[in-house]
């Protein structure tokens, strides 16, 4: 972008009192010019498609939670087609798998709709030059929605013989007697929980047996 270039945006919320908040705001700023919005993910693809890439929006203020698609499935069918596109995700929500999910589809920061105005700006320079920009809650629930999806899909790294502890665990049994149920050392079984622990991200036996009864391993799922 030359000097003289403005910053370009798409603006995408269902909402069009946040829409006109937000274009009102951002025309206040010289070096930025809202080009373009939609009420939805659908709406922001059909029109990213009619634009010549000359005309396209450097970023997008992505909404989360919206009818027909929303910003994470749209933020993510972007991405595929434009993997340059800068989006910052700017909502209410602040589970932490939407921050997670939101992140993991290809948004470069995600930015709740309680930030100042000089925060949003911050926001949307920093991605502008590939910059994440996050809040310590932010931070905070992508670390925790990241943990939570190791848990959930991270069995590919586990032994066999972990795998077993992992299924006596699930079966209420203690270290001694999973020791004898194995025909191995008490030792040996306490160094394969850490192990489990530490793999999984997790903190204790009772979010072990959690696992194993979720991914339906447990013998009396």
């Amino acid at each position: 972008m030359s000097a003289a270039e403005n910053i370009k945006v798409m603006i995408v919320d269902d909402h069009d009192m946040v829409r006109i908040g937000l274009r009102t705001y951002l025309m206040l700023e010289p070096k930025f010019e809202v080009i373009a919005e939609a009420g939805s993910g659908v709406g922001a693809i059909n029109q990213l498609k009619s634009m010549s890439e000359e005309d396209r929006p450097h970023i997008i203020l992505m909404d989360l939670m919206m009818p027909e698609m929303d910003g994470i499935e749209a933020t993510r069918s972007i991405m595929a087609t434009y993997p340059s596109m800068k989006i910052v995700m700017l909502t209410s929500f602040l589970e932490d798998d939407k921050v997670y999910g939101a992140i993991e589809a290809g948004a470069v920061s995600y930015v709740l709709k309680t930030v100042s105005a000089e925060e949003l700006i911050y926001a949307i320079n920093g991605a502008f030059k590939g910059m994440p920009v996050m809040t310590a809650d932010v931070s905070q629930a992508l670390t925790r929605g990241l943990r939570q999806r190791n848990a959930q899909t991270g069995d590919e790294e586990l032994t066999e013989r972990e795998k077993e502890v992992l299924l006596l665990i699930a079966d209420g049994q203690s270290n001694k007697e999973i020791a004898e149920e194995l025909h191995i050392s008490i030792k040996t079984v306490k160094t394969h929980v850490s192990n489990l622990l530490m793999k999984c991200e997790l903190e204790d036996r009772t979010q072990l047996a959690v696992l194993a009864h979720r991914k339906g391993w447990a013998k009396n799922t």
